[in-house]
């Protein structure tokens, strides 16, 4: 296995997935879980997302133990121009699938909004908390959209890829899994099943925890077998049958309206 030839970090500041700036110390959290930092190039409005996300950010972090059940560990965020974006639109990544490996997080300044900042932050954490399972598949993927949804209390919509896996056909994820977190048809179909077994009553810490417990071999059908002893083979025809009955159709990751209920049910949220 080859590693990627990377300056070693300065003393004291993370060794961050792909940053390689100055990085000015907002502050640690309340909880002392959460050291977030900023580019200061950017000036005060990157200070003022992270600001905001270091007010956050113990919030975030009981909401996000809450839903995988897990004390989780200390991370550290530096919030800069991803891609060049300064909207969210960059969006973030972290080194690892673990605390331990995943704990640099980078996410995407969004001036004037840091509530896209403080749901990609969830988005990694998120991630972060599986253990090691679902992190790089489309299951994980889906999974940690949705947690960054009901943290996040959906200011990242405009990333939906739910309409995007209608519009192209529609296919079967839910019998299989992609090896992959970049898909969007996957991830689509990730997020609209999610969303028809929250509706059905079944709570996103249900969900994460069954994700979590099925690893990266599991299949959203076995996810449906395990929380409803139904069959899993009834799964996507279920599901399927559920989606063309929409009388909207599908035209965001929750098209079943579960937003509501799933962030009542996140302490916190």
């Amino acid at each position: 296995m080859s590693h990627p030839l990377r300056a070693l970090p300065r003393a004291g500041v993370p060794a961050w997935p792909s940053y390689r700036g100055p990085a000015q110390l907002v502050g640690t959290s309340a909880g002392g879980l959460v050291t977030v930092y900023v580019d200061p190039r950017l000036g005060q409005p990157a200070l003022a997302n992270a600001r905001d996300l270091l007010a956050a950010a113990d919030g975030v972090v009981a909401q996000n133990d809450a839903i995988f059940g897990i004390a989780g560990g200390p991370v550290a965020v530096i919030v800069f121009a991803l891609g060049g974006a300064t909207d969210g639109t960059g969006g973030a990544d972290h080194g690892g699938c673990t605390f331990q490996s995943g704990g640099a997080i980078e996410v995407d300044a969004s001036y004037g909004s840091s509530e896209r900042v403080i749901a990609l932050f969830e988005a990694e954490l998120s991630e972060c908390a599986m253990g090691g399972n679902l992190c790089g598949y489309s299951t994980g993927e889906a999974l940690s959209r949705w947690c960054a949804m009901v943290v996040g209390h959906n200011a990242l919509a405009d990333f939906a890829t739910a309409p995007t896996w209608a519009q192209d056909g529609m296919a079967n994820w839910v019998d299989q899994t992609e090896q992959t977190d970049q898909d969007p048809d996957s991830i689509g179909c990730g997020m609209a099943f999610i969303s028809w077994l929250l509706r059905q009553g079944q709570s996103l810490s249900q969900l994460a925890r069954g994700m979590v417990a099925l690893g990266d071999g599991g299949t959203l059908a076995e996810l449906y077998a395990a929380l409803t002893g139904a069959p899993a083979a009834e799964a996507w025809p279920r599901f399927t049958a559920a989606v063309q009955a929409l009388p909207d159709g599908v035209r965001s990751d929750d098209p079943f309206g579960a937003l509501a209920t799933a962030s009542a049910g996140v302490s916190g949220a």
